[in-house]
């Protein structure tokens, strides 16, 4: 009965590919809530209480991690700055590398520690380092959460671990996590290690502290490569997992599962569901030349039209379906003209259903003609 419901549920996806949400009673999944979500385009394949408000716990810890890489990014901070440990990071409870007070530590091991170990010592100093406070650093975290549409989600600390008012839900993590290894891929570097270490330089002296792994799927699991495991007493067993395969990658949350390894045993029941059963088809590519569009009181007549994003497609594996594009480019521009003025939309459709779209773009700036310039297209098409 089991494998006809399953089937069905299948059966259902192929019929209408824009509506791909499978709401799977058959998966015996033990966990309170959970989400499968492909990464490159952000759909979620199945889902049980995705949205209700659960306590995260060191999976908390993706969003400081985003934070951290953002502010590398932006300049803000670099992997070999010096990070100075405050008492207050010092002090954190539960899942920690024992840093100690003024202990020193470079931003690439504090990396380590957060992703490797589920550090909360280092999590709350990367948040004092970045923001002046670990308060202040919540500030930045809840607001991000509102910039993604993280709209069951609440910080109070950058650890995770239990206080009133911090919670989120599968889904939110889900996005967090899609927006993390998207904009970030160069975290499974972390994520991938099973075991590694750093060095304690503190005026005891020099002592090396082993650092491992506490998500197993990167050892039980062929594909995994990511990405953080939390639990508390309250929160139960939690997981925001990644898995790659034949280039589609999946992220499975798993949210107050009841004991330790089940929360791995059934992130990859959701992992084998979605690589057993779907496929990524991807449309043209970002920057292709599409077309050109007129232009009007141009120093050049005709303008290059470009398309401005990627955009990748998730359907079942057995869906022989045709994807359809369709170009829409205006009828016209007129100059003066800024390289990438939206000048159109190209539009992929699959049974006539929407699947996605792109932006087109004017390839480059067409001033407007000058006198000169319009004398010169009158002798050019007289002589033509």
């Amino acid at each position: 009965m089991r494998r006809i419901i399953i089937l069905v549920v299948l059966l259902v996806f192929i019929a209408s590919s824009s509506n791909i949400t499978v709401f799977a009673e058959s998966m015996e999944i033990k966990a309170k809530a959970y989400v499968l979500m492909e990464a490159s385009t952000g759909k979620v394949i199945m889902e049980n209480n995705s949205d209700e408000k659960l306590k995260p716990a060191s999976i908390t810890k993706v969003m400081t991690l985003l934070l951290i890489y953002e502010a590398i990014e932006e300049g803000k901070i670099k992997l070999t700055d010096t990070v100075i440990v405050s008492e207050h990071a010092a002090g954190m409870g539960g899942s920690q590398v024992f840093l100690e007070a003024n202990e020193k530590q470079t931003v690439a091991d504090m990396l380590k520690c957060i992703v490797v170990a589920s550090a909360n010592d280092a999590s709350v100093a990367m948040g004092e380092t970045i923001a002046g406070s670990e308060e202040a650093f919540v500030g930045l975290m809840n607001k991000r959460a509102e910039e993604l549409g993280m709209t069951n989600t609440h910080f109070v600390n950058a650890c995770g671990l239990d206080a009133d008012d911090h919670y989120s839900s599968a889904k939110d993590v889900a996005i967090m996590s899609r927006e993390l290894v998207n904009n970030y891929p160069e975290i499974h570097n972390l994520t991938k290690i099973w075991q590694d270490s750093i060095i304690h330089k503190t005026r005891k002296g020099e002592s090396e502290f082993v650092l491992t792994n506490t998500n197993k799927l990167v050892k039980s699991y062929e594909y995994a490569n990511g990405l953080k495991t939390g639990s508390t007493s309250k929160a139960l067993y939690c997981l925001s997992g990644t898995a790659e395969k034949d280039g589609i990658k999946f992220i499975a949350v798993v949210m107050a599962a009841p004991d330790y390894k089940q929360r791995f045993r059934e992130a990859i029941k959701l992992f084998e569901y979605g690589f057993a059963n779907f496929k990524v088809l991807k449309g043209k590519v970002k920057n292709e030349n599409v077309g050109s569009i007129k232009v009007i009181s141009g120093k050049e007549e005709l303008g290059n039209a470009l398309i401005k994003d990627d955009i990748k497609f998730i359907v079942a594996k057995n869906d022989k379906s045709e994807l359809i594009t369709e170009i829409k480019l205006n009828e016209s521009i007129k100059a003066p003209a800024k390289a990438m003025d939206k000048i159109g939309e190209i539009i992929y459709k699959i049974k006539d259903n929407e699947v996605g779209k792109s932006d087109l773009i004017l390839e480059k700036d067409i001033e407007k003609a000058n006198f000169k310039d319009n004398i010169t297209k009158i002798l050019r098409k007289f002589y033509k």
